[in-house]
């Protein structure tokens, strides 16, 4: 029902900042709950934050709350993540993902996913 194309990783010192997006095709775009999670080689994809689908409630884990925030456009079907004070353990696969129901902070919990987006911090 939706398709997710993630853009605006990249490397940056530690300390720096990136904004990431997460162009979504499809209708009923402002119907799902929007998520990031991100994975490192060989691990588990992990939480990173979570937007309403009308934008009003945002979720975030312990590690990133503070530093990163997430928005989203729905007249643009775009949602974003900007990161600041990257810290070299922020290195990883970003992913964008929509969910049209379940728990906001589960990876199984969405349906759709996009091919990620690098992000590297460098020490």
């Amino acid at each position: 029902q939706v398709q997710l194309v993630e853009s605006g990783g990249g490397l940056v010192q530690a300390g720096g900042s990136l904004r990431l997006s997460c162009a979504a095709s499809g209708r009923t775009f402002s119907m799902y709950a929007m998520g990031w999670f991100r994975q490192a080689p060989g691990k588990e994809h992990e939480f990173v934050a979570a937007i309403s689908p009308s934008g009003g409630n945002t979720y975030y884990s312990d590690s990133v709350k503070g530093r990163f925030t997430i928005s989203r456009d729905n007249a643009k079907n775009t949602v974003y993540l900007q990161m600041n004070s990257l810290k070299p353990e922020d290195t990883a696969l970003y992913y964008c993902a929509a969910s049209y129901s379940g728990n906001y902070y589960l990876a199984g919990a969405y349906g759709y996913w996009g091919q990620g987006t690098q992000v590297t911090v460098s020490s």
